[in-house]
């Protein structure tokens, strides 16, 4: 199985990837608390479509190692830029979902757009999740402080409830199989209880605002309007304004876990962004 270990970091830590196909290459950034497989309905149309795509696990998620502290924004960039620098990779496209587009802005804050030709940001936590003065529609941070203290005293509990509102899923509104929530529960539980904590100290805390200026490649943006984990005025509404070149879709009734339950929506979206 394929690894590339960040050397920029004291500790070295090893990353795991999937690497298939050929063409342009398309870099798959997954959320918390999953890995790269829940990008499986993204992966096949864009490799048929002609591209190469590399899904790889954020550090302590999935089979990437884990270490004790280091889960900040500026580590998990490293992390992207070791995956890119390792395999020589130029003329990429990064594609981050939730979580995972910190790591797009961030990489483009610490090392530049001069490998990446394009950046997506799908159902995003960009530019800043908390509720502030000066982000009225952001997470209030008593819900936030719930998150955390739920993750440090039942973490397993928490993601049982946190993946039905990843997809609102209820008794009246089933738009994923129980299966489903089932796997995601598999892999967000295995995932480490460290890492888990840290990871989401680093999206909850995090204001991407200022580095909104550095993404200067063309960008999509996708978002759902029944978000019901990153609101949308928070995220999408404000990153498209706050960055230049982007394509801005909003789909009608998705929810925070679009890339499963509005598959069809978001592939077309993307192969059409890709594409051109």
């Amino acid at each position: 199985m394929p690894y590339l270990n960040n050397t920029n970091n004291t500790n070295e830590v090893a990353i795991f990837y999937e690497d298939h196909g050929a063409g342009k290459p398309v870099i798959l950034i997954h959320g918390w608390p999953l890995s790269h497989r829940s990008w499986d309905t993204q992966v096949t149309p864009l490799i048929e479509a002609g591209y190469r795509v590399i899904a790889y696990d954020r550090r302590g998620f999935g089979q990437s190692a884990t270490e004790w502290n280091r889960y900040d924004y500026d580590t998990l960039a490293a992390d992207l830029n070791a995956l890119i620098t390792g395999l020589d990779l130029n003329d990429v496209a990064l594609v981050g979902f939730s979580m995972g587009g910190g790591e797009v802005v961030r990489y483009l804050t610490n090392y530049g757009a001069g490998r990446v030709s394009k950046a997506a940001l799908i159902a995003s936590i960009i530019p800043l999740v908390p509720q502030k003065e000066d982000n009225p529609d952001g997470v209030p941070q008593d819900e936030l402080d719930k998150i955390a203290e739920a993750l440090k005293t039942d973490r397993v509990a928490f993601l049982k409830d946190f993946h039905k509102n990843f997809y609102n899923y209820s008794l009246l509104k089933k738009d994923v199989s129980e299966a489903r929530l089932e796997a995601d529960f598999i892999v967000a539980s295995g995932a480490s209880e460290n890492a888990t904590q840290k990871a989401a100290e680093a999206w909850a805390t995090t204001d991407f605002r200022p580095e909104l200026k550095n993404v200067t490649v063309p960008t999509l943006i996708v978002h759902g309007d029944s978000d019901n984990i990153v609101p949308i005025k928070t995220s999408a509404e404000q990153a498209a304004k706050g960055i230049d070149n982007n394509e801005y879709h909003i789909i009608e009734g998705a929810p925070h876990g679009l890339n499963v339950t509005h598959s069809f929506e978001l592939n077309s979206l993307l192969l059409s962004f890709l594409n051109k």
